[in-house]
């Protein structure tokens, strides 16, 4: 599998997955199965540097991938 997110891109999803996962733990949000979700998605996504969605798009963010 080739990586198409860049490093930044790749830091933001794994921060941004911690805190939804965060919230959702701790039950304050108002739709908690689709918080996890996305929330796992963008923690996979991060964590693996490739995003099926920029795959499909023609998209990436990893300069020299």
């Amino acid at each position: 599998m080739e990586r198409n997110e860049g490093n930044l891109d790749r830091a933001i999803r794994v921060v941004v997955g911690l805190i939804l996962l965060g919230l959702w733990a701790a039950d304050k949000v108002p739709y908690p199965t689709a918080v996890l979700i996305v929330g796992l998605i963008a923690l996979v996504t991060g964590l693996t540097g490739f995003c099926a969605i920029y795959k499909l798009l023609g998209i990436s963010t990893c300069k020299g991938c």
